[in-house]
């Protein structure tokens, strides 16, 4: 994927058009049984930034400052621009306008890029040169961009992807630097930071981390103390105000593809995990943003619209300040045909007019738009800053939900059928939000569609969704409710234990009534249950479940019986009994990027002595293993892992009696530890 990211597209010739006008909707034959889709707007999640749909854009690109191309991404929603485009950011000098080694193209230069900026209406964002620069380098940049031009830049990330810099073993990222430890990166950013901000102490500067789940996360290369991440954090925590990811999750089908959104929710987790971990004391402000991502099927075909438009509602929903899809232009790559369609392998949201090198596959007109380009405009029709993401979901692996509350009372839904060959029929059911009953305006992109088209059809509980498509429902609201509550405020957790948590939150601002109590709902996918409820802004909840994360929002209701939209979502873990009869020690050991070594010390810390014992386990995700173990007899059923003693350890003496056990674990995404192991059916203490 290397070389296609870094591909100049310099011999494309300019078109501007734009063609609006989509083939027909007709879908092959619909599934028999109807999606169930569940809409539930009591569960809120995260609102819209100004800077969430993002694109990034390269300084050998001749089409970066062009009219035409400002106006596609205006039409597109596009409101944040990274330049100057990936690995380049580590070999670009911005006084000279060079990039040694590389393909700088005329009339690219960052006066050029911000006067595109500005008319696409977006704002910026910068690498600034980690590799090859220095932090001199860069503060001269803010001095210039800020202070002398004015332009008022904002974001500002070290660096690109630093880790790929070859001390893992991969080696595709500039850095002259002696010394390549994540060690080294982590004292980078922090000369870094204090020298821009000292020239304009408002901005905003970010550092490279890996994306969890995808190399090199979880290594620990030679002669390191800990991970790429750990050790950037704990270095640069207090120095950086945002982590920036880069997420190619790769798949060898189209439909490995479009699953691995699926991943989001626990990565963007794992990501807030670490981040609180290694930097505790700046964990409140510091930020994420996504600024690469793309398909690994099906680039400038459905696939990469119908992932695009998934993977930004995804992490968007979950709080990340940007997702930048990778790229504007790029390229002819390897051709093929996917569901019907030519697909160029160019990972940009436009043509570039390339051909192969023998010149027998051409790509359409230049800036011709492909379809992730239209799975962009779809983002930009389903959800605007400030609308507030809800949760939804579906019983069909093949379609997904997403939805946003609109501050005037609209809701948007957003649903994303993956199936290339049939049609879905869509049964959607709201919870906290009753529509109105005329037909919704529904936007539709279709397989091998040269736009987004709009219509008033269906109605808000059924829509026919044709194969390998977005549509995305706006809803009116059935009565617009006057009056109500406002909502709480962001809630925190306190005292967590494995079966109890005070949850507080900043109290609600009464509307026409009085506020006279609170309710707090945990999200179970896309249903809520009610945890309990007070007439106070503080709340000890019971009954919980050792070592299970919960989300939870918090609804206010007042003294007419009007309730409040849900306050920010709260996420916390229980944790394992403080005492039990029981002991276990886990040690994941010698990560190589999708495994490690696990060891597994259990200690019987009872009165009773055991004979023959049976540990459990439950994977939090989907995607881990058990790939077989030693000292005991192993199985995984579901996400469930059994390990049974053999006959010559099964005896556990009273008081300390201990034994070893372990197995190889292997991961194809997040990897979040498991967190509470059960002996003989006892919750044990973990340590």
């Amino acid at each position: 994927m290397r070389t296609h990211r870094l591909r100049a597209a310099a011999s494309a010739t300019l078109l501007g058009a734009l063609v609006l006008a989509g083939p027909g909707t007709s879908a092959a034959s619909s599934a028999e049984t109807p999606v169930k889709v569940t809409v539930n707007a009591n569960a809120g999640l995260a609102t819209m930034p100004d800077t969430g749909l993002g694109i990034n854009d390269a300084i050998w690109d001749k089409e970066l400052g062009t009219t035409a191309v400002s106006d596609l991404l205006k039409n597109a929603g596009v409101r944040m621009i990274r330049y100057p485009g990936g690995s380049y950011g580590d070999i670009y000098h911005w006084k000279d306008h060079t990039a040694p080694g590389g393909y700088v193209a005329p009339d690219t230069d960052f006066d050029t890029f911000m006067a595109a900026v500005k008319r696409t209406g977006a704002q910026p964002m910068i690498i600034a040169n980690y590799g090859t620069g220095t932090p001199e380098e860069a503060a001269d940049w803010v001095r210039s961009a800020n202070v002398t031009k004015k332009y008022g830049v904002t974001y500002w990330t070290v660096g690109n992807e630093n880790y790929g810099n070859g001390h893992y073993g991969a080696e595709w990222e500039a850095d002259n630097h002696p010394d390549k430890s994540p060690t080294a990166y982590a004292n980078g950013v922090v000369a870094f930071a204090d020298a821009m901000k000292a020239v304009d102490p408002g901005i905003k500067v970010g550092a490279v981390l890996t994306m969890p789940g995808n190399w090199p996360d979880g290594i620990v290369a030679g002669g390191d103390p800990a991970t790429w991440n750990q050790t950037v954090l704990t270095v640069a925590g207090s120095k950086i105000d945002f982590v920036d990811l880069h997420w190619y999750p790769g798949g060898s089908t189209a439909a490995e593809s479009l699953a691995r959104p699926e991943q989001i929710a626990d990565a963007v987790y794992m990501a807030r995990e670490q981040i609180a971990r290694y930097a505790p004391a700046d964990a409140g402000r510091i930020g994420i943003s996504l600024t690469e991502t793309n398909v690994g099927v099906g680039p400038n075909t459905q696939p990469g619209a119908l992932f695009l438009a998934d993977a930004y509602s995804g992490l968007l929903e979950n709080g990340v300040f940007t997702v930048q899809w990778w790229n504007v232009h790029n390229g002819i790559g390897t051709v093929s045909t996917v569901a019907g369609q030519t697909d160029y392998g160019d990972f940009g949201l436009l043509s570039s007019g390339t051909c192969l090198a023998d010149g027998t596959t051409c790509e359409p007109p230049l800036n011709t738009p492909f379809a992730p380009y239209h799975g962009l405009a779809m983002m930009n029709a389903f959800v605007r800053p400030g609308d507030r993401f809800v949760r939804a979901g579906t019983d069909d692996p093949l379609v997904t939900a997403h939805a946003a509350r609109r501050p005037n009372g609209d809701l948007a839904v957003l649903l994303v059928n993956k199936d290339p060959d049939n049609a879905r029929t869509a049964a959607i059911a709201y919870t906290g939000y009753t529509p109105a009953t005329d037909a919704p305006a529904v936007h539709s992109y279709v397989n091998g569609g040269t736009g987004v088209t709009t219509a008033q059809t269906g109605t808000a509980k059924s829509q026919t969704l044709p194969p390998y498509s977005l549509t995305t429902l706006v809803l009116h609201p059935a009565n617009q409710v006057t009056g109500a509550p406002g909502a709480p405020g962001r809630p925190a957790a306190s005292a967590v234990t494995d079966r109890t948590a005070t949850l507080s939150w900043p109290a609600a601002a009464a509307g026409g009534n009085p506020v006279a109590k609170y309710e707090l709902h945990r999200q179970n996918g896309a249903i809520d249950e009610q945890l309990g409820e007070t007439t106070g802004t503080s709340f000890t909840v019971a009954n919980l479940t050792p070592g299970t994360r919960y989300t939870v929002n918090v609804l206010a209701r007042d003294t007419a019986g009007k309730v409040s939209q849900p306050s920010p979502p709260l996420t916390f873990v229980t944790g394992s009994p403080a005492t039990s009869t029981c002991t276990v020690r886990f040690n994941g050991n010698g990560d190589w990027g999708n495994g490690y070594v696990a060891g597994v010390d259990i200690t019987n810390t009872g009165p009773d002595a055991i004979d023959g014992w049976t540990l459990t386990f439950d994977w939090p995700t989907a995607w881990q293993r058990m790939n077989g173990g030693w000292n005991a007899t192993w199985e995984q059923n579901g996400r469930t892992v059994k390990a049974t003693s053999l006959s010559s350890n099964g005896r556990l003496a009273a008081r300390g009696g201990s034994v070893s056990v372990g197995f190889v674990a292997g991961y194809t995404g997040p990897n979040i530890l498991p967190p509470v192991f059960t002996l003989n059916g006892t919750v044990c203490h973990t340590p």
